[in-house]
């Protein structure tokens, strides 16, 4: 076994934690694994922590779990650091919906892009290069940082490029692209008589490659049984039942690029100026039967309501049966292969968020982009993919420029950076007026003040008054009291 040490932080985090410990101890070599569990929640971190030493014990693994409301602990001697911080909580993640809902920017989960991804990058890039500092200090020379933590483009980049420390962005959205295209291709090949009516195509019978950037990744080769499938998923994702009602933003977009997104449906239209800058128009976009689909502040609801039910589950969990950790119950979470994959030389392959080496030739140099990767004992290796289709290298190559102002702006704590990111921003940019944003940025600054300790005191006082003087002077934009064009109650 290797004796491999993994802080995890962030790590009271409700269901997170113990996916990727489990997805980990069901690797033979990595069941002696300690880990130290950091969290600034003792009370969250107690709950988890529980429930992993219960599920540990009864399935006899010689793991260790390290609880501890000190980072410099946790970071002690480890070989793997992992993040799954929400920066400012679910307080502050109801702002970064609530307050451009109420200039007419309408967002699903806004913590990638636009309104709400730009100031969560604010208040999570101060305190991801405050980890790497601490990583540089206590962890091992060579420990890798593995980011879970949102916006993942713009946090990658700043610690890659302020950190000091080696980091990969890791997301599970290609994957479950990657299943919907297998369900697709499953129905037609039935329809087609290539496969028997009850056989199932799986996503392990699909070859794929995606590249792009995070949550605006394209589909760019897709192989079944040596066939080029690319030109057939149009009329594949029409035809399916579920997917022709629930990926109405995906399907349009691949109609008019002639590639399909990796991104769901409610995220993806958030993304683009095109699918929710008309309140009225939302709905012929979106489908309410799950948020991701695009129900407004959708994510925001189901973090809520998952916090909410974690509280009150608690005790039935740790009376109920202990959880098998098995590798037939493995997730797809990248995480625990690319630790297997170094620490064994198991060859894995996957897409990860790495810093752009020319590896997509007509995206920014330095830029983060998300590509798919190999890993082994020698290390992550990333080939070069080339130039993406040019229509999505504009839709990213827009967004990548975003990304670098609202990065720049976090790290420097610059008003005027910030403001011309969210200018910039796709959605935002098709919704408000340039003194529309100026007023909304400055909302958010002092509203979100406490987790911003990157913004000066003067400059978060510049934007009071700013607002104070518009309302004085009659400058004040007309804002909105509407809950946005698709909300559920909380």
């Amino acid at each position: 076994m290797n004796a491999v040490k993994i802080a995890m932080i962030g790590a009271g985090s409700v269901g997170f934690t113990r996916r990727l410990m489990y997805d980990i101890l069901s690797v033979p070599e990595l069941q002696a694994t300690t880990f130290a569990l950091m969290d600034i929640s003792e009370h969250n971190l107690d709950m988890v922590t529980q429930l992993c030493r219960r599920d540990i014990a009864a399935n006899a693994l010689p793991a260790q779990v390290l609880p501890t409301t000190n980072r410099l602990e946790a970071l002690e001697g480890a070989d793997y650091v992992i993040s799954t911080i929400r920066q400012g909580g679910l307080e502050a993640f109801a702002l970064d919906i609530d307050i451009p809902l109420k200039y007419g920017v309408d967002q699903c989960v806004g913590d990638t892009l636009c309104a709400g991804g730009i100031m969560y990058g604010q208040r999570t890039i101060p305190e991801l290069l405050a980890i790497c500092d601490d990583i540089r200090a206590a962890a091992k020379p060579d420990a890798l940082f593995l980011n879970y933590s949102n916006p993942m483009a713009m946090n990658t980049w700043a610690c890659n490029k302020y950190g000091g420390v080696p980091t990969i962005g890791l997301c599970h959205g290609i994957q479950h692209g990657h299943q919907q295209i297998a369900d697709c291709i499953t129905l037609w090949a039935r329809s087609e008589g290539r496969i028997a009516p009850d056989e199932t195509v799986t996503h392990r019978d699909v070859d794929i490659a995606a590249a792009g950037i995070n949550h605006q990744t394209w589909y760019v080769k897709v192989q079944w049984r040596g066939m080029d499938m690319i030109p057939h998923l149009l009329s594949l994702f029409e035809a399916h039942p579920t997917y022709r009602q629930t990926e109405k933003v995906r399907i349009d977009v691949l109609r008019r690029f002639g590639y399909y997104s990796t991104e769901s449906n409610g995220h993806l239209s958030e993304y683009l100026p095109w699918y929710r800058k008309r309140l009225d128009e939302i709905p012929r976009w979106i489908d309410m039967s799950d948020w991701i689909h695009g129900e407004t502040g959708g994510y925001l609801r189901v973090c809520t309501e998952g916090r909410r039910w974690f509280e009150t589950e608690f005790p039935r969990w740790m009376a109920g049966e202990p959880t098998k950790i098995t590798a037939e119950e493995r997730s797809l979470e990248h995480g625990s292969y690319i630790i297997e994959s170094l620490e064994t030389g198991r060859i894995y392959r996957g897409h990860f968020n790495i810093v752009n080496h020319g590896q997509i030739t007509n995206l920014p140099e330095g830029c983060v982009i998300e590509i798919p990767g190999y890993v082994d004992a020698n290390g992550i290796n990333m080939p070069v993919v080339g130039a993406l289709p040019l229509a999505c290298a504009a839709t990213c190559s827009a967004s990548v420029r975003v990304q670098e102002m609202a990065m720049e702006a976090a790290v420097h704590g610059d008003v005027t950076l910030l403001k011309q990111a969210m200018l910039h921003d796709p959605l935002v940019g098709a919704v408000c007026n340039p003194e529309e944003v100026w007023q909304m940025t400055d909302d958010m600054l002092v509203a979100q003040a406490r987790w911003l300790p990157n913004y000066s005191p003067d400059a978060i006082q510049g934007a009071r008054d700013r607002l104070a003087q518009a309302e004085a002077n009659g400058t004040r934009v007309a804002l909105s009291a509407a809950r946005g064009a698709a909300r559920r109650r909380q």
